[in-house]
């Protein structure tokens, strides 16, 4: 129902609904096992994927040798390629034995470890490594990563850097991700980006993005992608599970019943949270691709279907009605 490929960004880009996120294959939260792993972008090739987004913070830089080695064999004009600038890696002399990333939420050894450097120079050395980690002679998108304390910074070096880059043809487009709409709706308005990853802000549960950054987007021409549609994990499921997680903490019970009554609505139309999370921000013209991130093979074949399975506007009638929606 949703198969049919977007525009993504000005230069030519095509995606389809579901992109693959490979912060997991950072060690995220936790390990992933070495017969895991390796197994993941083939799942994600095989159910269709083909646009992958990766970054140097994952798993500082792990993740970017992974998802190299999983898309090396894979014929390299047939998918979209994104990693992100303002996290420089380099070797941590302070490492010691034993020592792990997790407080990064990463977890991997503490030999290297992240320079936030959002200046012209920090841009190129990025973009140079992150060539050297993914194995490949391109990459298609790179997005400005988290510069929420470092906006002057982005604007004065990042942005024109990664323009110098576009008009040189080493990328196709380039953008900005983070996890807010304000300063992402000021990039749109402030610089010639054509592409932005929005994530946690434009969910079942918080459609902040509706307000001001999509609107802009269709304005200037930009595209979306949309992150994070599972708000770190209690609309990830049919019901939500005891523990369940909203932005990285405990939801609170308001929220988890919420949540209840938004499956509710979905079981009697024959539908699920999942498909209705995946669903959502898909509906907005503005929206090119929705990013999910997946543990193992089996999700993200999972993940992969959820933009397929049929949605009767009624579903969204309802949720409207009844006050549901954002």
């Amino acid at each position: 129902m949703l198969r049919t490929s977007r525009p993504f960004g000005r230069g030519g880009l095509t995606v389809g609904p579901i992109g693959y996120g490979a912060a997991a294959l950072g060690n995220l939260y936790a390990a992933r096992p070495e017969d895991v792993w390796p197994r993941i972008v083939p799942a994600a090739w095989q159910a269709g994927i083909r646009y992958f987004d990766t970054a140097p913070h994952y798993g500082v830089g792990l993740s970017e040798e992974r998802l190299g080695a999983g898309l090396r064999d894979l014929p390299r004009d047939e998918y979209v390629l994104s990693t992100k600038v303002g996290r420089v890696i380099e070797p941590n002399p302070d490492y010691r034995p034993g020592e792990t990333d997790i407080a990064n939420l990463f977890d991997v050894p503490a030999t290297r470890r992240r320079r936030r450097d959002y200046s012209r120079d920090g841009v190129l050395r990025s973009v140079e490594d992150s060539l050297a980690r993914l194995g490949v002679d391109r990459i298609d998108v790179l997005f400005v990563h988290d510069p929420d304390e470092f906006e002057r910074e982005a604007l004065e070096g990042a942005f024109p850097a990664l323009e110098e880059l576009r008009s040189q043809g080493v990328i196709r487009s380039y953008g900005a991700g983070m996890n807010q709409t304000g300063m992402l709706t000021r990039f749109i308005r402030e610089t010639d980006l054509d592409i932005v990853m929005c994530a946690n802000r434009y969910t079942l549960l918080d459609p902040a993005a509706e307000h001001k950054l999509l609107p802009a987007a269709q304005e200037r021409g930009v595209s979306v992608a949309v992150a994070a549609v599972f708000a770190s994990g209690i609309l990830a499921t049919e019901r939500p599970r005891a523990g369940a997680t909203f932005e990285y903490s405990a939801a609170p019970p308001e929220l988890v019943a919420r949540v209840e009554r938004i499956a509710d609505v979905a079981e009697r139309h024959g539908t699920t949270v999942p498909e209705l999370a995946v669903q959502f921000p898909l509906r907005h013209p503005a929206v090119s691709t929705v990013v999910l991130g997946a543990d193992a093979p089996e999700q993200i074949e999972r993940n992969a279907a959820l933009a397929d399975a049929p949605v009767p506007e009624a579903v969204w009638e309802e949720l409207r009605e009844e006050g549901l929606l954002g």
